[in-house]
């Protein structure tokens, strides 16, 4: 139900949870749904290498196909019209359907490959029925242009007529096919990179581990208990103004967030990549483009009711749509973007103590690694990416693992996923802080992102001109940085004192105006 109401002139636009899929998650940190609708207010002023011998199978969503089914086989049953078309290889997917089918069982899709396969042959066979009709249509087309008796002309003139109408038909099924095709097509997930672990996220396996548990010689506090006695942040005002799982970060707390998104803007900036703040409400096409469901059953997403908008839940979005729709110069590949962005996820996951405090919340901010690249150089960069953020993690003194996640755990767009786990002593457990995912073409064939190769073409057009290289889809990836709710509970559970102080670990004090310890407000 929406809420609509004015304060001084201004309209407030309510928001409403829209649907979103598990299972289609790229990253574990959009996380289990609420039980109920979550209705926030919005000012509407804001408006809307060589390819390796495995590439085949990452090929599994390409150019679009042309195609269909006799209409005595097409369904009378309504089709949704898709709101943009993925280019899918419908041939490819037919082709390696055994490959698919397995791909679709190990990450638990609930794709319909046998649907898509079955709609693939009757779109076939219907596309081959229209050319047949319209080859007819054009002889007697041509027929009539000779000189004939009138009765033959009539004849043709009916003639052409009924295939005219027979044309129509057809083709009006032929449209409606290739829309569910399309519609069912882009639900296959990415496939999937060999290396990866067959199973559910229990059977990740242990890429690295850096660094040891902290010992401690006193009790050792959570991070809610210790933001409590520092004045850190209020969990209850919060509550009051906008419900569970919003916050407010004080004092200290607010210094160290600002000082945590500094250093890592300027420590990943090194590594060549571009600077951003993005749009944190973008089209729901673009939500869906990316690879997640902004309305569905189980959604992670807010949409603004009686709009085509969503608030993101990670800069991911905003940043892979800069350049949808369009084709960059190989020259300019690697494109290297850090975004900062407030992030918005509908629900923080189960009750329990894993899940208080900072660790799991509607709202926070993020520093979000995105890549564009060439095919063969994805796997690269996906190295890089994660390099990067155990480099960052491990300046700080933190005790983390790094994984290589099931096939169980990867979202649709993931070919291969790395998730890194830190030790947070007051949980008791580890945590995820990070993930870094290669997306191969899946969002960038949903975007309609190409490059043009810049090797010199073979051919040579009739006039003469040179035949410029066919355009491919660029790779895309994507890395947490700093997820800052999570990096505060790691800082301040790991980097507690007996004195109940918390100690700032070295590279981030500059950017604190120099402050080395956080203490309690009465010392």
């Amino acid at each position: 139900m929406a809420l609509q109401c004015r304060f001084g002139g201004t309209t407030i636009q309510s928001l409403k949870m829209a649907t979103f899929p598990i299972s289609s998650s790229s990253s574990r940190f959009i996380f289990r749904t609420l039980p109920k609708t979550l209705n926030l207010a919005l000012f509407s002023r804001h408006t809307p290498p060589k390819a390796p011998p495995f590439s085949v199978l990452i090929r599994a969503l390409s150019a679009q196909a042309v195609a269909a089914a006799p209409a005595a086989e097409i369904s009378d049953k309504q089709v949704v019209k898709p709101q943009w078309k993925a280019a899918v290889d419908f041939k490819w997917i037919r082709d390696n359907k055994e490959a698919v089918a397995a791909n679709i069982k190990n990450r638990n899709s609930n794709a319909n490959l046998n649907l898509v396969l079955e709609l693939y042959d009757k779109m076939v066979n219907l596309q081959k029925e229209v050319e047949r009709l319209r080859g007819e249509r054009n002889n007697v087309a041509n027929k009539m242009k000779g000189k004939l008796e009138p009765s033959e002309r009539q004849k043709l003139v009916e003639e052409g007529k009924n295939l005219k109408e027979a044309l129509t038909t057809l083709e009006e099924d032929l449209l409606n096919l290739r829309d569910e095709l399309q519609l069912e097509a882009q639900c296959i997930p990415n496939m999937t990179h060999p290396d990866v672990p067959i199973g559910g996220e229990d059977s990740s396996k242990l890429r690295n581990m850096v660094g040891s548990p902290l010992s401690f010689d006193f009790p050792v506090k959570d991070h809610l208990q210790i933001g409590k006695e520092l004045d850190l942040f209020d969990f209850d005002a919060a509550a009051e103004v906008s419900g569970s799982k919003f916050y407010y970060l004080k004092n200290e707390a607010v210094m160290l967030e600002m000082a945590l998104v500094n250093w890592t803007l300027t420590e990943v900036r090194k590594k060549g990549f571009t600077p951003l703040t993005t749009p944190e409400i973008v089209r729901s096409s673009v939500v869906e483009k990316c690879g997640f469901q902004p309305r569905g059953e189980n959604t992670q997403v807010y949409s603004v009711e009686d709009s085509d908008q969503c608030l993101i839940g990670t800069a991911e979005i905003p940043v892979g749509g800069i350049h949808m729709d369009s084709i960059v110069s190989e020259s300019s590949l690697p494109i290297k973007y850090v975004a900062f962005s407030h992030c918005f996820r509908t629900e923080a996951g189960a009750a329990g103590t894993a899940t208080r405090g900072l660790y799991r919340v509607h709202q926070f901010s993020k520093v979000e690694m995105f890549i564009l690249c060439k095919p063969e150089e994805s796997d690269m960069y996906h190295e890089e990416l994660i390099k990067i953020e155990e480099d960052l993690f491990s300046s700080l003194g933190l005790h983390f693992k790094t994984l290589d996640m099931a096939t169980g755990d990867l979202g649709a767009p993931a070919y291969r996923k790395f998730d890194v786990e830190a030790w947070m002593p007051g949980l008791e457990r580890y945590g995820e802080i990070s993930s870094a995912s290669n997306c191969t073409d899946y969002q960038s064939r949903r975007l309609g992102i190409r490059y043009r190769p810049s090797e010199t073409p073979s051919t040579t057009s009739k006039k003469g001109k040179t035949n410029q290289a066919a355009t491919k889809f660029v790779h895309t990836l994507n890395a947490t940085a700093c997820a800052v709710p999570r990096m505060l509970v790691c800082l301040l559970e790991n980097f507690q004192q007996e004195d109940g102080s918390v100690i700032i670990p070295e590279p981030l004090r500059p950017f604190m105006g120099g402050i080395e310890a956080i203490y309690p407000k009465s010392r």
